[in-house]
């Protein structure tokens, strides 16, 4: 499954103003950026996964363009999708990406595996 480059350059460019610690990962079939060790912004085909936290997911899921984050069949509550076609300036843009930044500070980092001695 490919990926919109296009919206993960450009996705690329808000978060590199602002944060040091990024990493990229392909994962679920896209593109992932983890901030601070985090899983915080995600492209997938032509929409971006956004874990904004559980305190904002409700109000995000009224918007326009903007669906729940189903995984093995249940809803994963603090995680949405988002259109790309609601994603063409880059105010609308960097909304999206500011609301994963502010929950990034709260968010917990996955636990990583230990390596076999």
């Amino acid at each position: 499954m490919a990926y919109n480059e296009s919206l993960a350059n450009r996705t690329r460019e808000i978060i590199a103003r602002s944060h040091d610690n990024i990493e990229e990962k392909k994962m679920f079939g896209g593109l992932c950026f983890m901030v601070n060790d985090k899983m915080c912004i995600g492209v997938a085909e032509d929409e971006m996964m956004c874990r904004i936290g559980p305190e904002a997911y409700e109000e995000a899921l009224e918007k326009n363009g903007v669906r729940q984050m189903v995984f093995t069949g249940k809803p994963m509550v603090g995680y949405v999708f988002v259109n790309k076609d609601v994603l063409g300036s880059k105010k609308d843009l960097r909304y999206w990406v500011d609301l994963c930044l502010k929950f990034n500070v709260h968010a917990k980092s996955s636990k990583k595996k230990s390596k076999k001695k």
